[in-house]
């Protein structure tokens, strides 16, 4: 069986679709790259029984096969070939001779019986997003996923779609990520809940052209994303979400505006005194105007000054410095509203009109 391949085609299919190959398993299948030749297309797959991606490209040939191949070899070997085209044949006993150039390898290849079966996801009733803005949504929430597999459905972030409005929301029970934009989709309401791994590898593949779509495809128990030739597959996570709209604050009693760059870069000047063995709360004082921040450690001290608009009572309250700086990170507007009801109370970050996105912060108690 031979086939050949245009180096550039080859090399980033094998770079996308081994995201999802397992890096060690104990089934040896799964730690390679799955290849399925049907006369002059090659079809590249990358599962680790969690998440899979595939795609297909263009090849020369009028073959047939399915092999695996060792991922991390494949790759390298590829990337490495002299030539931009690349010539593989395999051989009765599944040995496969790579040429390209002057340059030629020889390497085992795994027989694809071994490769456990994929998903069956239908192409049906797609719900259909801009790809630009499905990516921004993922990058303004996955921040705020949990990272304690205590809770596996916190791993993962929820899908929200009702009265062709579309949520997806992240929270990890000290902060709350929500991003919500309008949406043609007029079918039944869809609540499902993706893996943050599996929302990471769509959002790499997503493009920022206007005119590019993105379809998803979701049953009972998978969700499918078809994204510029790509298909990315996972399984959904099971329970119950959070009930996260009761967990938006309704009343406040302090109101601030400020610009987000001047807030972001004040709270990393306040990452330099803090790593894993200093950690101390960022203490920011809102009162005349002006919002006062202090943090200190046992590496030193830092005193900054912004300048706001305060409407409201004066509060000191206290934040972890990386969940408030990541927060604001996200926010894709020159200015934030912050609004407080108190020093214990949850914080809501959101832009000055409407609320595209909203960030709840928990706050930190202040010692001494």
């Amino acid at each position: 069986m031979k086939f050949t391949c245009q180096k550039e085609d080859i090399t980033a299919a094998i770079s996308n679709v081994s995201k999802a190959v397992s890096s060690k398993s104990t089934i040896p299948a799964l730690e390679g790259i799955k290849l399925r030749l049907d006369g002059n297309k090659l079809e590249l797959t990358g599962y680790d029984l969690e998440i899979g991606i595939t795609t297909t490209i263009d090849c020369d040939s009028s073959d047939s096969c399915e092999i695996i191949l060792n991922s991390r070899l494949f790759s390298e070997i590829t990337r490495r070939m002299p030539s931009d085209i690349i010539n593989y044949e395999i051989n009765e006993n599944l040995n496969l001779t790579i040429t390209g150039g002057n340059a030629e390898y020889q390497i085992s290849a795994i027989s694809a019986e071994e490769y456990p079966a994929l998903p069956d996801i239908e192409r049906e009733s797609p719900f259909v997003l801009n790809q630009p803005l499905l990516k921004s949504m993922i990058n303004q929430t996955v921040y705020a996923v949990s990272v304690n597999d205590a809770k596996p459905i916190m791993t993962g972030e929820l899908f929200d779609i009702e009265n062709n409005i579309i949520n997806i929301v992240a929270i990890d029970g000290f902060r709350l990520a929500i991003r919500n934009e309008k949406t043609d989709y007029s079918g039944k309401k869809l609540h499902f809940v993706v893996p943050s791994k599996a929302l990471k590898e769509a959002s790499a593949l997503l493009n920022e052209n206007e005119d590019k779509t993105c379809s998803v495809y979701v049953n009972e128990k998978h969700v499918l994303f078809d994204i510029n030739g790509y298909c990315i597959f996972t399984r959904l996570l099971e329970g119950e979400f959070h009930n996260y709209k009761n967990s938006i604050p309704t009343s406040f009693n302090t109101e601030v505006i400020l610009k987000t760059n001047d807030i972001i870069n004040s709270l990393e000047r306040c990452s330099l005194l803090l790593n894993e063995k200093n950690k101390a709360p960022v203490k920011c004082s809102f009162e005349n105007g002006a919002l006062n921040i202090e943090c200190k450690t046992g590496i030193g001290k830092l005193e900054d000054k912004i300048d706001v608009d305060l409407k409201g009572d004066g509060l000191t309250i206290g934040f972890n410095n990386k969940f408030l700086l990541e927060a604001l990170r996200a926010a894709d507007t020159d200015k934030v509203k912050i609004q407080m009801s108190g020093s214990n109370r949850a914080v809501k970050i959101s832009p000055l009109e409407g609320e595209h996105f909203t960030f709840i912060v928990m706050p930190v108690q202040i010692r001494g």
